[in-house]
């Protein structure tokens, strides 16, 4: 499966990356923002979201944060900016 980080900077263990976020659109018009948020990857019919804790990639430690059917999905944003609220936080 293929990983997808949200930044090639190395974070310490346990400190997300500040500020750094995913925006999802879906099919049918939502757009949901997910904070603490650092990697995704596909997982047969499901895209999942996962917090790694510093960039290490997804394994068995990351903690799943949110999934959604990856036919839903319209686009994926990573955003980053420090104290910007989220939409959603998961």
């Amino acid at each position: 499966m293929t990983t997808f980080p949200s930044s090639d900077r190395h974070q310490p263990a346990g400190r997300p990356e500040a500020g750094t976020a995913f925006e999802i659109t879906l099919r049918d018009g939502t757009v949901e923002r997910l904070s603490g948020v650092d990697a995704y990857q596909q997982e047969q019919s499901m895209t999942t979201f996962f917090r790694t804790d510093g960039g290490r990639g997804v394994d068995c430690w990351s903690v799943r944060m949110a999934s959604y059917r990856t036919d839903e999905i319209l686009r994926i944003r990573r955003q980053e900016g420090p104290g910007e609220p989220a939409l959603r936080a998961v």
